[in-house]
């Protein structure tokens, strides 16, 4: 996309690109904006630092994601379901009024264009692949997948990598907002040590003594 005005779904959770989430759309201001998307089916989104997802009056951050709608749903109580895929990173230069959905004027963040170090790439998927593991060890009732499909391209791959790390809201905003996509493996490589540990000790001890979220 060119640098230009963009509807927002401003959320209380990160978006990577090439991360595909659900979403419910039930507030009226929002189904408005489904109705108005352009033919191309894109809006963005970006994490509520402060404040709420319904109603208004949150603090936004600067910097999200562009989002493609790749299927719909209209429940009978009127609320849509969508199946959204982050396709790139934005920057928001500045906010618009809200009439009536959150509208911002976004640029292109030109942040893969450093080469990625295959190495690095290599050993954060291992570290992200044991942590996955792991955490499944540890929370039996929630079983991550050990053979998610990646993709060859080595920018994308980077980015499923930031999504299929089990970390939390405020981390994945740390990453979201690196530009370099290789201090990205980088902190997504610490996050993983630290986790990983977390959940060693954590096997060796009292489960009650410890939160993850």
């Amino acid at each position: 996309m060119s640098d230009g005005v963009l509807p927002m779904f401003p959320l209380g959770m990160v978006v990577f690109p090439h991360q595909v989430v659900g979403l419910c759309v039930f507030e009226p201001r929002y189904q408005t904006m489904l109705r108005e998307l352009p033919d191309d089916h894109r809006f963005g989104t970006c994490m509520i630092e402060r404040g709420f997802e319904v109603g208004g009056g949150d603090v936004r951050a600067s910097v999200g994601t562009v989002l493609r709608i790749l299927g719909s749903q209209i429940l009978p109580d009127g609320q849509t379901l969508l199946r959204v895929e982050g396709t790139q990173c934005v920057e928001v230069s500045s906010w618009l009024a809200d009439a009536p959905y959150p509208r911002a004027s976004v640029r292109e963040r030109c942040c893969d264009e450093e080469e990625i170090e295959p190495s690095l790439l290599q050993s954060t998927e291992s570290a992200v692949r044991a942590l996955r593991a792991l955490r499944s060890e540890v929370l039996t009732d929630e079983r991550l997948r050990h053979d998610c499909v990646m993709d060859t391209d080595p920018w994308v791959r980077s980015w499923q990598l930031c999504a299929m790390t089990p970390m939390s809201t405020l981390d994945q905003f740390k990453v979201l907002s690196l530009s370099d996509p290789n201090d990205r493996l980088r902190l997504v490589a610490e996050i993983c040590c630290e986790r990983y540990g977390d959940y060693q000790r954590l096997l060796a001890d009292d489960p009650s003594r410890y939160s993850f979220d």
